[in-house]
């Protein structure tokens, strides 16, 4: 129990010595930048700094897609540098997400820094076409950054739904354990409450989402994540 207090003072003192450190990079990239700092021990609350406005984050909003991602991996979560996504509203924005560890390695929050690229992708096309190199440039993902866990667990359930190509109705067996697998493998259900969410959105009982799930697992031969064992245990209330 000691040692556990210990281990929370710890990471209590590293996300409070980073706050200033999240002004200090925006203000230095400029603004077009934007620095926010994660702590995942409260995933529906986890932004509690942030300098810049690239992606409309809040103090007090919830991790986005990435941050589930991390949570699902655990502690074999790495960094995230430099890669490409675009915003829903269209921005395109360069990312890279830096996970926090305690002296333990235990993976507890994310320092991220987001870019809006915008305009350089668009002189870039702009100079293609006068060059007479157009092309159409790779698909780059959209990442559903919200203040909202809800509405980011929504996006990625549309997002799946759209890939299945069907309602739940028109997906059999194999169809339907291969959607849970790809929500739990984006840490959907690393999330309270999010079980129910899905069952909802869905139009199945609780008790079917968790036998999918528990299925979905069994076939990759993943252990229950915290939340979802969470709720399993407390009838599903956070």
């Amino acid at each position: 129990m000691a040692a556990e207090r210990a281990l929370e003072s710890e990471r209590d003192a590293i996300v409070a010595a980073l706050r200033p450190v999240v002004d200090g990079l925006a203000a230095t990239f400029g603004p077009m930048c934007e620095v926010v700092l994660h702590d995942y021990r409260r995933p529906e609350k986890s932004v509690v700094a942030v300098a810049g406005s690239v992606t409309g984050r809040t103090v007090g909003g919830a991790m986005s897609e990435i941050g589930m991602r991390i949570m699902a991996r655990g502690d074999e979560a790495g960094d995230e540098l430099n890669y490409v996504t675009r915003t829903r509203n269209g921005k395109l924005v360069k990312a890279s997400t830096m996970v926090l560890r305690d002296s333990t390695g235990t993976v507890f929050g994310a320092l991220c820094v987001n870019l809006d690229v915008t305009a350089v992708g668009d002189a870039h096309a702009l100079l293609g076409a006068l060059a007479g190199l157009g092309g159409t440039p790779a698909d780059v993902p959209v990442t559903t950054f919200g203040n909202d866990i809800d509405s980011v667990v929504d996006a990625i359930l549309d997002a799946h739904q759209l890939r299945q190509n069907g309602s739940w109705a028109a997906l059999d067996r194999a169809q339907r354990l291969e959607l849970f697998r790809g929500l739990d493998e984006r840490g959907v259900f690393a999330v309270r409450r999010a079980i129910e969410q899905v069952a909802a959105r869905l139009g199945i009982s609780r008790a079917s989402a968790y036998s999918y799930l528990s299925q979905a697992r069994a076939q990759t031969g993943t252990a229950p994540g915290r939340a979802a064992t969470d709720q399993t245990s407390s009838g599903g209330h956070a």
